[in-house]
């Protein structure tokens, strides 16, 4: 059973609002005044990016080999809503588990961003997403219920068909700095908008880059993901199709209301004319 949500949470701490955007409302970041010095940061006025994410779970019951403390195996993550490498953006992220387990704070420094675990019990997780500093120098947090178990607790589970439950935002930050548009602007995980008429980038080799993006040895995306056959689609095509079935359904539903309003109107006037006769 697949279970989606498009709530979130922000630390109180942290600078950061909703902006209404249809069909989701993004999380806005604000960059902090105290910025590394080391890259120079001209901030691009009336220019937003953005980076969808999708953040969730994946857990498998262990079927027979499911005993009172371990029934499911599960992963937790952080990934591109279309399973591009996220850690264009994102440094590091650090789970937060339940304090049942051993060393609950679990730091990932790399993508993917994920862990696996073994347990028994649903808990809330916090995720903390920590970004590259030409880009904003606050972490944001999000808050993730653990699934493990299908909404339908009558029916049988399944050891191969596992509960998945995710959660799709899209992290806005206004104002980027020029170093960060640079390096990102042909980078299929961020969303870049179209800049001002008359303004040019000026080249990359003038901004400090945090990381050798091309020199990383591990992929980073999840498109070949063990888990990739589970994951849900958070396109804007799949979306649009996925409205526009729902239209239909809806259309459908009305036309046969229609149609039995007409037959009992028909069935009112043929009583109505037996009863005058």
């Amino acid at each position: 059973m697949i279970n989606s949500s498009s709530s979130k949470q922000v630390g109180q701490d942290q600078q950061a609002t909703s902006e209404p955007r249809s069909p989701r409302p993004k999380i806005k970041m604000v960059k902090s005044e105290e910025s590394d010095k080391r890259i120079l940061n001209k901030k691009l006025k009336d220019v937003e990016i953005s980076i969808p994410i999708v953040y969730g779970n994946v857990s498998f019951w262990l079927g027979k080999k499911a005993s009172e403390y371990q029934s499911h195996k599960w992963t937790v993550y952080v990934r591109g809503a279309t399973n591009e490498d996220i850690g264009v953006v994102i440094k590091r992220v650090v789970f937060q588990l339940h304090s049942s387990f051993k060393n609950p704070t679990r730091v990932v420094e790399s993508p993917p961003f994920e862990l696996s675990e073994a347990g028994w019990g649903e808990f809330e997780i916090a995720i903390t997403l920590y970004f590259h500093i030409d880009l904003c120098d606050k972490p944001l947090t999000l808050y993730h219920h653990l699934k493990l178990y299908p909404e339908d607790e009558s029916g049988p589970m399944s050891s191969k068909k596992p509960v998945v439950a995710e959660c799709f935002d899209e992290i806005a930050f206004p104002e980027p700095s020029e170093g960060f548009l640079v390096r990102v602007q042909n980078h299929p995980a961020v969303n870049v908008p179209r800049l001002p008429t008359g303004f040019t980038l000026p080249p990359p080799e003038l901004f400090v880059v945090p990381f050798e993006d091309a020199n990383r040895k591990k992929r980073g995306d999840t498109k070949d993901h063990p888990l990739s056959q589970w994951f849900m689609n958070f396109s804007e095509a799949d979306e649009l199709l996925q409205l526009a079935a729902a239209r239909q359904q809806v259309q459908a539903y009305l036309a046969k209301l229609r149609r039995q309003i007409s037959m009992i109107d028909g069935q009112h006037q043929q009583l109505k004319t037996i009863s005058d006769s």
